[in-house]
């Protein structure tokens, strides 16, 4: 790959975006033409504050229109050692995102020697969604939450976005997605400050089966497949995927209670 000497920052997105910019992931449709219906979506994620850190989940289905597309698909991903993102809305530029996120802190560091701070990882992801607008106002929708552990501060942060790129630091938790309004509001109900981690899995994994109750769009725990939520937990000692089993156990205690 060759680059021009224009740019000299620490940035890889704006590295494309001078040199290269027909490599930044992009889908225009002509004026007038709305997305397909059979465009892929991710629906429901959420995020709540735990004593150690924070808890993300995803809900692992993808529809198209009335139909599933994806029973499998993961919406919650590692972005490096200290950060998590959450992925709603057209699965395609979504994952995209992620993959371009991720390329854009592991270039920051190798280029600076050390990570952006938080804040600074919170600005880059509102400049990607804000650059992604245009496609947004098309039906190419990518809605991330990020949450990590910042060690200025020594506690878990969590950011929600809208489509124009703002972002907005949420202090106990956040949910969106189809299903985000139902989570949001049993987490409203079930959330308390300073939750353990383990108590913290089984509200975030109990809000969204309440989520999968009233919303057609969000995957609820396959019991049959043996398919579950993707549940991740960050904390001062880093990133842990809380295995599949754990999972499983908590939700076959919850819905045996309902």
């Amino acid at each position: 790959m060759w680059f021009s000497n224009r740019y000299h920052g620490s940035s890889f997105w704006e590295l494309l975006k001078n040199d290269v910019p027909d490599l930044i992931p992009s889908i225009t449709l002509e004026p007038g033409v709305e997305l397909p219906p059979s465009a892929t979506h991710g629906t429901t994620i959420l995020a709540l504050k735990v004593a150690d850190g924070v808890v993300m989940i995803g809900d692992r289905m993808a529809t198209e229109g009335f139909h599933v597309s994806d029973r499998r698909i993961e919406k919650v991903f590692k972005a490096d050692e200290r950060t998590l993102i959450a992925i709603a809305g057209v699965a395609g530029p979504c994952l995209e995102a992620v993959r371009l996120f991720q390329t854009e802190l592991e270039h920051y560091e190798k280029i600076e020697g050390e990570g952006l701070v938080f804040e600074g990882k919170a600005n880059k992801l509102a400049q990607m969604v804000r650059a992604n607008f245009p496609q947004a106002l098309q039906g190419l929708v990518v809605i991330p939450i990020l949450a990590g552990y910042d060690d200025r501060t020594g506690a878990g942060r969590i950011f929600k976005y809208d489509l124009t790129g703002g972002r907005y630091e949420e202090q106990d938790y956040f949910a969106t997605g189809s299903g985000g309004r139902e989570a949001k509001a049993a987490l409203k109900k079930l959330y308390r400050e300073g939750l353990p981690g383990d108590e913290g899995i089984r509200v975030g994994l109990e809000a969204l089966l309440d989520a999968a109750d009233e919303d057609v769009g969000t995957g609820g725990p396959d019991l049959v497949r043996g398919i579950f939520p993707t549940v991740k937990v960050i904390s001062s000692e880093g990133i842990q995927d809380v295995p599949e089993e754990t999972v499983s156990s908590v939700v076959e205690t919850l819905t045996a209670a309902r």
